[in-house]
């Protein structure tokens, strides 16, 4: 039995979906169906709607189902069952959705009759999906390959449900913290007309409705052009009715009552009170249109209160219009309004200001900056990164190996859990601490459900002759993260098949702890593999819940493991004690990366790399988290959102580091200890040019104040203010200390208010002397550069009270009976400024994100030429490299017999001269285990032929006369020949011939 949350049944298509279709489609849905807006008046757009958040308070299954109302009072399958029964009484009603989460468990459970009611609604344009992810995802905490799975997923139920109309035009990210660039290119190239948000710093808002400037259009991309801008409007209310027009159950504002023998009569003075609303937000906006939300958390349970007050307020309000009134109310939708805007704009000529850098950091008022959010849960922000590794490789075996439909429901069960783990809620460590637990459970159960997927696709690779009665099982070690496999220290002879989910062959060293005194390992080709044998830290030994005997880690070398391919290593215990070197204190390596260590502090005192030589220092520090009483500004406390640290100075957790080398043929370690809660391991890997640095964090001290832990790199670059970060892992963004591109900034909170989201890299230069530091991040981070020269990273947090922004519980986990304990790595590389750096650190993020994956399985009780002889050891999914700079972003199995391909060029047009130019790619036999014989291209989220989409254009003030081209499409339907700009992602539906 499944027990995810989300349903996972799938129906397999025998059909072609409705995206396949070539017959054009005439519904009544979309901008057709908008109702229309008058000339010479404002045009008011209501527009009902819930926002049903994938797990906050309560889990994703409290919510759908509405229980433990003494949380929260919200059941989202009512919300859905009332708005479908109150649709049919006025069909002039409209009413947005979002969470396809929700919506499809609610879709598989309805009847026939249902069914096909809620379509017609969908159809005539009465119901409209915006957005249509499986969540409404964070922007500062996720990664750009997470993002657009979590969309495609959504889009393609959507798709597959609704056809055309089911298509939504445009983005709502009413509730995330902040809103980042690489986001606004998704959504473009998504093909959707604009985006609305919520969330803006308070001081930004201020400023542009001072100017008449909350729409925009967003330039949300250096490399793509056009393709990337996109028209962005700023909510006036977040996204919440005006104050006493709240007309759930869930409200207590009063109704509109329009009996006039009533005594409760208010029908003119409610109308008055509106306007009066209106009037101020129509001050703000540059055209005659604007939009008013009428919906909040988990509204609408009864949707038959707020349609009939709604019904009353539009007929009583456009009365007015005869006498004289200038409002026009008409129920509507986010992409109605948006067309409603760009008709008007273009009609007038008008031309739209830009914006090219984001908006981030968010700041609800001057203490209160949603910073710490970047930080909060680190261990659960890891999770979710496994789990995206994890998932690629499971959609590439299963196409690989040739999988059957049956195959798909594990396989959904891991695309549905990463889409739910991408909420705003989720991966951003702002959840009750039950119901992280209970993304934990969601995602290690989706796990588990896909290594079923790998292990049968792996199955199949490897029997160079199948059999019937062969089963190999292939499980991974979930434990790696505490030194824990109980697979690999209980057994003395096993295999160990490493898997590239990568487009190019990679090196990799791979880790498990042991129990024997020594190994012999041999490769695929039966020769003898070097090995080391690295003693585990104590302060890893000592992490509580650790049930391991084990002490010493075994790591070999894994060399050019084959693209999208495995090699296959034979572990065998020996009766030999292999001498290893430990506890020396000397500095010198032997390595093209070195290390000079201060005795006087026991810290890193200087780095050398790519034949640059720096003075670098690294430690850790904490920050006070500040305590109040939340009631005015000045009293925030730091909680789960806000990262509010006491004073600016962070305290140094300690003055002299305990440290002790240990060298060896393969690694060098440097094992540090801090204090009883801070522990590292410093990492030279044979023939690396990084350091990685593995922090081991926790349990935090949780008498007295919350602590802010920082691990902190010092340099003596001089970088005028300014740092790089990451926007959700893809273009780099510029940042300067104390500035704000778009407005003069005060900052009352100079720490957090120039914290930033650090998805995967954040960097420094020197542009004198021609240096770049960068620390990669195995996970989403907040950052900074507080002064020149120098990095910092929070990696760990705890909070001794609440923030009161609805969390209502003070961040300081648990696991185990003690506060937790968090691991992870960065890894620092040092290069020349002028790009060689960059081609170094792309290419370092690449192999971290998608991580060669390890199996480890028996050979059971026969010998390893009999193994050797029956079983592959050996694969490629490709017959040849792709370009260095391009890489395979997506390979999974479609609709029928259709493949998902996604390929992506991952550097920036400035960053290499040579691989930064446009690269090509021919599909023709690229594929070992089958030739694609078509393909068609297709926007981003795969569910509208790319030819067929046609956005909206908004003019803007600084307009060129000759546009950017959208793509750059090179004969990619005839001789297969796919090219690809910067930082260009391109989609296709490819249709493949199975080879043998």
């Amino acid at each position: 039995m499944k027990i995810l949350v989300l349903s996972l049944i799938w129906a397999v298509c025998s059909a072609k979906p409705t995206i396949f279709s070539d017959p054009k489609p005439t519904p009544t849905c979309g901008y057709e169906s908008c109702h229309p807006v008058k000339d010479g008046m404002i045009n008011v757009h209501i527009v009902p709607h819930t926002h049903d958040d994938v797990g906050w308070l309560k889990t994703v299954d409290q919510y759908y189902y509405g229980s433990k109302s003494s949380i929260q009072k919200a059941g989202v399958q009512y919300i859905l069952d009332s708005v479908t029964d109150a649709l049919k009484k006025n069909p002039d009603r409209r009413f947005i959705y979002v969470e396809t989460a929700y919506f499809w468990k609610w879709w598989m459970n309805q009847h026939d009759h249902v069914k096909h009611q809620f379509k017609r609604y969908v159809k005539s344009g009465q119901l409209e999906f915006i957005g249509g992810a499986w969540s409404m995802n964070d922007e500062a905490t996720t990664h750009y390959q997470s993002i657009i799975d979590q969309f495609t997923w959504g889009l393609r139920k959507l798709n597959e449900t609704f056809g055309v109309c089911g298509r939504p035009k445009l983005g709502w990210q009413i509730d995330p913290f902040g809103h980042s660039r690489e986001m606004a290119s998704i959504f473009a190239q998504l093909g959707f007309d604009g985006l609305l948000l919520g969330r803006i710093d308070y001081q930004d808002k201020s400023n542009r409705f001072k100017t008449r400037t909350p729409e925009v259009v967003w330039k949300a991309s250096d490399n793509l052009g056009d393709a990337a801008n996109l028209f962005t409007g700023v909510m006036y209310n977040t996204y919440s009715p005006p104050s006493g027009f709240c007309f759930d159950v869930l409200c207590s504002d009063e109704p509109i009552i329009d009996d006039p023998h009533s005594p409760d009569y208010n029908v003119d003075r409610r109308v008055d009170e509106f306007f009066a609303y209106a009037k101020n937000v129509s001050r703000n906006y540059s055209t005659s249109n604007i939009i008013i939300t009428m919906g909040e958390d988990f509204t609408y349970q009864d949707a038959n209160t707020w349609f009939k007050n709604l019904d009353k307020l539009i007929h009583y309000a456009n009365l007015r219009q005869q006498n004289g009134s200038q409002f026009n109310l008409i129920y509507s939708t986010p992409s109605c309004y948006v067309k409603a805007v760009h008709d008007e704009a273009e009609k007038k000529g008008m031309k739209w200001k830009t914006k090219s850098d984001d908006y981030f950091p968010y700041s609800s008022d001057p203490h209160s900056f949603w910073t710490g959010y970047f930080t909060s849960r680190p261990t659960i922000k890891r999770f979710e990164r496994i789990g995206n590794n994890f998932l690629q490789v499971c959609k590439q075996l299963y196409v690989l190996a040739d999988l059957g439909p049956e195959d798909q429901v594990d396989l959904n069960s891991l695309r549905q859990a990463m889409g739910v783990m991408q909420h705003h809620d989720a991966i951003t460590g702002t959840e009750k601490e039950h119901v992280a637990h209970d993304y934990a459970r969601i995602l290690t159960e989706a796990i588990k459900e896909c290594e079923i997927i790998s292990s049968k696709a792996l199955n199949k690779l490897v029997e160079s002759q199948p059999s019937e009665d062969v089963n190999i099982e292939f499980s991974s070690c979930p434990l790696s993260n505490v030194s824990s496999c109980p697979f690999t220290e209980n057994t003395e002879n096993f295999t160990v098949t490493v898997y590239n989910p990568l487009s190019r062959p990679v090196t990799h060293f791979v880790r498990f702890p042991v129990l024997g005194e020594a190994y012999q390992i041999t490769d695929d080709a039966g020769v003898p593999v070097e090995t080391q044998l690295v003693p585990i830290a104590e302060f890893v030994l000592s992490i509580p819940g650790r049930k391991s005997e084990a002490v010493a880690d075994l790591v070999f070398q894994a060399i050019d493991i084959p693209p999208l391919g495995f090699k296959s290593y034979n572990v065998q215990a020996v009766k030999r004690v292999v001498e290893t070197k430990i506890k020396e204190t000397n500095t010198d390596y032997n390595n093209d990366v070195k290390l000079e260590i201060d005795e006087s502090t026991g810290l890193i005192s200087s780095v050398t790399m790519n034949n640059i030589t720096t003075p670098l220092t690294q430690e850790f520090l904490f920050y006070e988290g500040y305590v109040g009483n939340n009631e005015v500004f000045e009293n925030r406390s730091s909680g789960a959102y806000i990262f509010r640290p006491k004073n600016n100075t962070p305290t140094v957790a300690t003055n002299r580091v305990n440290s002790t080398i240990f060298k060896g043929n393969l690694v060098t370690e440097i094992h540090q200890k801090f204090n009883d809660w801070i522990g590292q391991i410093v990492r030279l890997y044979k023939g690396e040019n990084l350091i990685e640095f593995d922090w081991v964090v926790g349990p935090l001290p949780s008498k007295g104040f919350g602590k802010e832990v920082i691990s902190r790199f010092v340099t003596d670059l001089k970088t005028n203010s300014t740092f790089y970060t990451d926007s959700n892992g893809r273009e780099i963004l510029k940042r300067v200390r104390d500035f704000r591109p778009t407005w003069n900034v005060h900052l009352e909170e100079a720490v957090s208010g120039n914290y930033y989201p650090v998805t995967s890299k954040i960097l420094i230069k020197d542009p004198v002397k021609n240096v770049e530091v960068a620390v990669l991040t195995d996970r989403a981070q907040g950052g900074s550069s507080l002064r020149d020269g120098e990095l910092e990273l929070m990696v760990h947090r705890n909070c001794l009270h609440d923030d009161a922004f609805g969390v209502d519980e003070a961040l300081n986990e648990q696991a185990f009976g003690e506060g937790l304990v968090a691991r992870g790595s960065h890894y620092l590389v040092v290069g020349s400024a002028d790009g060689g750096a960059a081609k170094s650190e792309r290419d370092l993020a690449q192999r971290k994100l998608l991580q060669a994956w390890t199996f480890f399985s028996t050979i059971g009780n026969q010998s390893l030429e009999d193994y050797r002889s029956k079983f592959a050891m050996r694969f490629s999914g490709l017959q040849r490299s792709l370009p260095r700079n391009v890489q395979i972003l997506t390979l999974e199995p479609w609709i029928g017999m259709s493949v998902l391909l996604r390929l992506e060029h991952v550097l920036e047009k400035n960053e290499d001269p040579v691989l930064s130019q446009p690269a090509a790619v021919d599909l023709k036999a690229l594929f070992t285990p089958f030739d694609i014989i078509s393909i068609k291209e297709t926007t981003l989220g795969a569910n509208q032929w790319l030819s067929d989409n046609s956005r909206l254009h908004f003019a803007t003030d600084d307009e060129t006369p000759e546009r950017n081209p959208r793509y750059i499409v090179v004969n990619a339907e005839d001789d297969f020949i796919i090219t690809l700009n910067p930082m260009q992602i391109r989609t296709f539906v490819v249709d493949i011939n199975r080879k043998g």
